[in-house]
């Protein structure tokens, strides 16, 4: 058997340092939304209705010579507790692979899970307005990246404009980051985002948003840009694809998403 060398185990942990950003620049936000769309819309099930959507996406980000990767598939099931407030469960499971030079490290597991109430407050003519309170349980590994390893908990406001063919939305949130892994603690998003019926069945979407760096030793934030499809294949059934760019180094470069909803 071969012993890894002192510098080996000494690059090994080096790796562990992206591989950790990684992962929170790609988590670290946690309010569901239509996918492929990363902003949430203030619409909600209804009493005794629900839905489950299974996503999957697949980002890649290059940075001073390390190569990072995530795969991730995520189930998210969403249940109207009345009319107008809805509750939101979503568990992530991730791939995790880090390259630099001859050195790669993989990781893989389950992630932190998310617990989510929205409550849509006001609705009037074409505007509704909703608040989403969060809390993620620590169920990933914080020492193999794959969670924060502490609960913390979110919250978000919403706003929805529908202006047929248009819709648009806002989100402002709040995020306690609170974690393991010396990272800030006080993490705020801003996005907006839209969408316009191309067809009856067909929606094209697009999102811009910018969050707060949990990193404390990286200045700029982490910003995106997304676009992306959403096909009615029926009432029940829905399939969407997207891309999401990064428009600042802190965030992944290119992020690949595709999902399928289904209403019951």
């Amino acid at each position: 058997m071969r012993v890894p060398s002192r510098i080996t185990i000494i690059r090994r942990q080096l790796l562990l340092v992206p591989l950790g950003l990684f992962c929170l620049f790609s988590c670290a936000t946690t309010a569901f939304a239509a996918h492929p769309l990363i902003t949430d819309d203030a619409g909600t099930m209804g009493a005794g209705k629900a839905q489950l959507e299974m996503n999957g996406e697949y980002g890649h980000d290059r940075e001073d010579g390390v190569t990072s990767t995530k795969t991730e598939g995520a189930a998210v099931l969403s249940y109207g507790l009345s009319e107008t407030v809805d509750l939101v469960v979503g568990l992530p499971y991730q791939h995790l692979r880090v390259k630099e030079a001859d050195t790669t490290l993989t990781e893989n597991g389950i992630s932190d899970t998310a617990i989510e109430v929205k409550w849509r407050f006001y609705e009037h003519d074409d505007l509704s307005l909703a608040i989403k309170p969060g809390l993620t349980l620590p169920t990933g590994n914080d020492e193999k990246g794959l969670g924060t390893g502490k609960a913390a908990y979110s919250l978000f406001f919403i706003a929805s404009q529908e202006m047929a063919p248009w819709a648009f939305h806002l989100n402002l949130g709040y995020i306690r980051n609170e974690n393991t892994l010396d990272e800030e603690k006080d993490i705020w998003h801003a996005s907006i985002a839209s969408s316009l019926a191309v067809t009856e069945d067909l929606r094209a979407v697009a999102n811009l948003g910018v969050e707060s760096n949990p990193a404390k030793l990286i200045g700029n934030d982490p910003a995106f840009f997304l676009v992306g499809l959403i096909y009615a294949l029926s009432e029940e059934l829905d399939l969407d694809c997207g891309i999401k760019y990064g428009l600042t180094d802190p965030e992944t470069d290119y992020t690949v998403l595709a999902g399928v909803t289904w209403k019951f």
